[in-house]
C-alpha cells in the first residue's frame, strides 16, 4: 500500500521526489509486564511473600514452555507503608515489597491461557501492568515498506518527467528520511483481582517507510 507522495519542483535538467510507504504484518510476539505486590507486618516477611509470589508466576509461565531468556526480572523493592493517624501524626503500618517480570510469549494464540494460569499462581498479589506486540523479524516488514515508498516516488517521478515532455533518465541520489510511524496495537491491563481468561488480539502493525530520490530527465524528442 502506498500513500500520496511529495513531489519537488523539476530544476536543472532533475527531478526530486519523495515517495512513502508501508508494509503491515500480524505480530508474533506478545510482550507482558506482570508484576507482585506483597504487604506484610515487617520487611523480612513482605520480601519473602513477593519472592515467592514471583517464582509462583515464573515457574507457571516455564510450565507453559516459556524459555528463560525471555524471563527477565525488571527489580525488586522494599519500602514503607505509611499511614496518618489523628494524633500521632504519621506512622509505619507494615512493608511493601514489589517486583516485576517482563516476559516475551512466543505463541501469541496461547497468550491469553498463559497470562491467566500466571495471575492464578500469584494469587492476589499478582498485577498485570501491561501487554504490548512486537514483530520479530521488523526488517523483513521494513524491506517490503521500502519497496513501496520507492515505486510510490518512481510513479510520481515518472508522472512530472511526462509532464515535462521528458523521460527519467539516471538515479542520482537516494536518500532514506523518517517515516511517520504508523498505529501499533497495544493492550493495557492495570490490575486483576481474579485470574480470568483475557481475549487477546494482536491485530496488524505497520512499518513505515519514506524515500527521496534525484532522477535525471532525458529530455523528450
Amino acid at each position: 500500500m502506498t500513500p500520496a507522495s511529495t513531489p519537488a519542483p523539476v530544476r536543472g535538467g532533475s527531478v526530486t521526489v519523495t515517495g512513502s510507504g508501508w508494509a503491515e504484518a500480524t505480530p508474533d510476539v506478545a510482550v507482558v509486564s506482570i508484576g507482585v505486590e506483597c504487604r506484610r507486618e515487617s520487611v523480612e516477611a513482605a520480601y519473602s511473600a513477593a519472592g515467592s509470589a514471583l517464582a509462583d508466576v515464573t515457574a507457571a509461565f516455564r510450565g507453559h514452555g516459556v524459555a528463560p531468556v525471555d524471563l527477565r526480572t525488571a527489580g525488586l523493592n522494599v519500602r514503607a507503608d505509611l499511614v496518618w493517624r489523628e494524633g500521632e501524626g504519621q506512622r509505619v503500618a507494615g512493608y511493601v515489597a514489589a517486583s516485576t517480570l517482563a516476559v516475551q510469549l512466543r505463541d501469541v494464540a496461547a497468550a491469553s491461557r498463559m497470562i491467566s494460569d500466571a495471575t492464578a499462581a500469584g494469587g492476589n498479589d499478582v498485577r498485570l501492568n501491561g501487554l504490548s506486540f512486537s514483530i520479530s523479524d521488523p526488517l523483513a516488514v521494513k524491506v517490503r515498506a521500502r519497496a513501496a515508498a520507492w515505486e510510490d516516488a518512481r510513479a510520481a517521478a515518472e508522472q512530472y518527467a511526462a509532464l515535462a515532455s521528458a523521460t527519467l533518465g539516471n538515479v542520482l541520489s537516494v536518500a532514506e528520511v523518517p517515516a511517520a510511524q504508523g498505529p501499533v496495537p497495544v493492550a493495557g491491563i492495570q490490575r486483576m483481582a481474579a485470574a480470568e481468561s483475557l481475549s487477546v488480539e494482536p491485530g496488524e502493525s505497520r512499518v513505515d517507510a519514506a524515500v527521496t530520490v534525484v532522477w535525471e530527465l532525458d529530455a523528450g524528442h
